[in-house]
């Protein structure tokens, strides 16, 4: 429906228009069965509360909604604060909230109708057509490092493949043979598309891909350290999905006595800040995370401001070089793959 109003709402659902405004600016006190019927209905009519309510001379909430699988780890923070410059210096606020699951992503959605002029979708463990399925088209957004099978929905992502395979043509040109790969959850796009680069690289390589399955926290890396040392069988190089997990097996190797990168290699993906700063410092792939959040900011500021972009823009990964991959199994004199 055309200009659907409040009113709309009300009489489609068979409610009053209080019950509308309540359920629509996030009060709890409305039964639950009413508010999944009155938010049925305002996403069918296409009804959001509209900004100008609170703002009537522009309209604008001045507000970007921030969509994240968690608010915890320095990935998420470097992408934040990539995200508040960019809309700081665009006169704009951030209003953040965090996905677990899909079960209440699209509900959680709609109590953002009205309070943001636009939303920056980064959850790739969650099947971004079935929340933007449930988002009015009235509310610009951006994906950022999610897949969509939709051409019209700007995207920002991570390559990835080319990353995961980068770090690996690395290791084997420094005699890495015995290369184990510590892997994100695959319910996550990114996680899955890192495996099939290193899994592409090891075959090309004619080596035996071998993956461990990780959750990308630091004790998943630990873990994966942990079960190499009680069967060895040749790795001299752990390439793990992202830093974090890559510095959980750095600590457990170190801690076991294994020397790095003497017996066994590390690797990670990110590039956070901590990756630099341990010892041995990480050898892992770039992501220029504090940049690809201020994109997303600025191309949804395009969108908002009614010119939208709806390309994929794809970010390269950049190959760092540090202690954890510098000397090569021949280079040290070890015997490939022996760890202590």
């Amino acid at each position: 429906m055309a200009n659907a109003t409040i009113r709309d709402v009300a009489r489609e659902a068979a409610v009053s228009v209080a019950s509308v405004s309540r359920v629509l600016n996030g009060h709890s006190n409305v039964r639950p069965e009413t508010r999944r019927k009155i938010e049925d209905v305002a996403a069918r009519l296409g009804y959001f509360p509209h900004a100008g309510a609170r703002n009537l001379s522009t309209s604008r909430a001045h507000a970007i909604g921030v969509v994240l699988p968690d608010l915890h780890g320095e990935f998420f923070s470097e992408a934040l604060r990539g995200m508040d410059r960019a809309a700081s210096e665009r006169g704009l606020h951030l209003l953040l909230s965090n996905l677990h699951d899909g079960e209440r992503a699209v509900e959680m959605l709609h109590t953002m109708r009205g309070r943001v002029d636009g939303l920056v979708i980064m959850a790739p463990h969650i099947d971004p057509d079935r929340l933007l399925a449930g988002l009015p088209p009235s509310i610009p957004s951006i994906l950022v490092n999610c897949a969509t099978s939709r051409d019209d929905c700007p995207t920002l992502r991570v390559d990835n493949f080319g990353g995961a395979a980068a770090m690996v043509r690395h290791l084997v040109s420094r005699g890495r043979r015995g290369i184990v790969h510590v892997s994100g959850p695959t319910s996550n796009v990114e996680a899955r598309a890192r495996i099939d680069g290193y899994e592409a690289a090891m075959v090309e390589a004619g080596l035996t891909p071998r993956v461990l399955i990780g959750d990308f926290m630091e004790e998943a890396g630990a873990a994966a350290a942990a079960e190499i040392l009680r069967a060895p069988d040749g790795v001299d190089a752990i390439f793990a999905a992202n830093d974090m997990m890559a510095i959980g097996a750095l600590i457990a190797l170190r801690d076991a006595g294994v020397a790095i990168p003497d017996q066994i290699a590390v690797a990670g993906f990110d590039d956070i800040p901590l990756a630099r700063l341990i010892s041995p410092s990480l050898t892992t792939m770039r992501v220029d995370i504090a940049d690809i959040g201020a994109r997303a900011i600025a191309r949804l500021a395009d969108a908002i401001a009614g010119t939208p972009d709806h390309r994929l823009e794809l970010s390269t990964p950049e190959l760092m070089i540090r202690d954890t991959t510098k000397t090569s199994p021949r280079q040290s004199g070890e015997k490939q793959g022996k760890a202590r």
